[in-house]
């Protein structure tokens, strides 16, 4: 029988698989902005304000918003367990991470 030292928590494919979502999601919010600039150019303010009146450039905005938070803190958050030894600071680093990331969501 073999024992095996399980370090850290369960994260793994969870992770993997959100940052891939969250990468897909950003991908496809940046093409359909960039096909909104390319084909109204030059768009000025009441362009940008008439897309952004649409309900579903909203959501889309609100999700791409999420997406970006939740794939920066899988990212941030794997870097300071992989690096950060000293348990005191990997904590204090990983609160303040999702103190400045519900900042900048909100």
């Amino acid at each position: 029988m073999v024992n095996r030292m399980i370090t850290g928590a369960h994260y793994g494919m969870r992770d993997w698989l959100a940052q891939r979502i969250t990468a897909a999601i950003m991908a496809v919010y940046t093409l359909i902005v960039a096909a909104v600039v390319l084909t109204n150019t030059p768009l000025k303010h009441a362009g940008w304000q008439a897309l952004f009146a649409q309900g579903w450039m909203r959501v889309a905005t609100l999700l791409f918003a999420i997406s970006l938070a939740w794939h920066a803190w899988v990212g941030v958050r794997d870097i300071i367990m992989d690096y950060i030894k000293q348990d005191g600071l990997r904590l204090a680093l990983q609160v303040l991470t999702l103190l400045l990331l519900g900042v900048y969501l909100g």
